[in-house]
């Protein structure tokens, strides 16, 4: 921008002026950041509980697929499965890829068109299992009652279904983040999909969970000292239901923190014998999620053992921190 020489000395003083005044903005946005990081340095921060959930089976009793999909485009469940098996196992492909691909060109081949708004409307129709709906606020006046008012409690939730149904269902917004698989929209003649969650790349986001890294666009794999991570393995409760979850409560496990399977009320328990026998799970429950049920009191027990956990280590960084000074 060109200005006429007599205004070219008041444009000078305004220019300094406003570099001056952003000079005083930066010194206090430092001030800001700098005091925020020394009050943090001042208290113990691991004060997080995470309660992280599968959906279907766990939360949910069928696949979301089957309440909301399959009717619309007239699908029989048990067929669409059978073929998603024969195609992966024919041509070597990873099943949850071949499952997202299918659903739409089915849905295609019936003249069926299914965009992002529709899948969120159609997850208003999953069932929940028993109590779900009141689960959190049963579980948050659990912690509530113990007077721990430093402890923050979060639930998370890690799925291989859509991610578009479930931010359809009632309890979404219970959630301080959801991980799904996910369609790019509008990208090709078929959604194509955008994000695949699988029963091993389930873990990778145990670990955003436990390194505080919850963005996708950013990388997990830089080293980070344990002790510079938010939310601890000990302070963790997976749930789930069945073989799938299996890597994820084998890493839970590992690394200190706690797994708990259910399975349907009045339902075959197998599964979950089997994962309890095999030392994969601290506990197991019909998924009842009331208050009265035996889920709810063994992951009150869970949580009972992380806010003593998260005791004694703040104590002992106490104790520590005095040595320092």
């Amino acid at each position: 921008m060109i200005f006429p020489t007599a205004n070219r000395s008041n444009w000078a003083k305004q220019k300094l002026q406003i570099v001056l005044s952003e000079g005083k903005m930066s010194d206090r946005r430092r001030a800001g950041k700098s005091k925020a990081r020394s009050k943090a340095k001042s208290t113990y921060q691991k004060k997080t509980i995470a309660l992280i959930y599968d959906f279907d089976g766990t939360l949910s009793p069928k696949p979301m697929q089957e309440y909301t999909f399959f009717p619309k485009i007239g699908q029989d469940p048990k067929q669409f499965w059978a073929e998603v098996g024969r195609l992966s196992k024919k041509h070597e492909s990873e099943p949850l890829i071949t499952y997202m691909h299918l659903m739409y060109k089915k849905a295609k081949e019936r003249g069926v068109e299914i965009k992002r708004d529709e899948l969120v409307n159609l997850g208003r129709q999953v069932d929940l299992f028993p109590g779900v709906l009141q689960w959190f606020k049963s579980i948050q006046a659990y912690l509530n009652a113990r007077g721990e008012k430093s402890i923050e409690l979060r639930h998370y939730m890690i799925s291989s279904g859509l991610k578009e149904i479930i931010e359809g269902t009632k309890i979404f917004k219970e959630f301080h983040n959801v991980f799904a698989s996910e369609y790019l929209f509008d990208a090709y003649d078929l959604p194509y999909p955008k994000r695949v969650i699988t029963d091993t790349s389930k873990t990778q986001y145990l670990f955003r969970i436990n390194k505080g890294i919850e963005n996708l666009n950013d990388t997990i794999n830089t080293h980070m000292p344990e002790a510079e991570r938010p939310i601890p393995f000990q302070n963790m409760i997976y749930f789930g239901d069945g073989e799938t979850d299996v890597p994820s409560m084998a890493v839970m496990r590992k690394n200190g923190g706690h797994s708990v399977a259910v399975y349907p009320p009045n339902g075959n328990r197998k599964t979950c014998i089997n994962l309890f026998n095999a030392g994969r799970v601290d506990y197991f429950a019909a998924a009842d999620y009331s208050k009265s049920s035996d889920l709810f009191r063994r992951t009150c027990l869970l949580i009972d053992k992380i806010i003593s956990g998260i005791n004694v280590a703040e104590e002992s960084w106490k104790l520590q921190k005095s040595i320092k000074k």
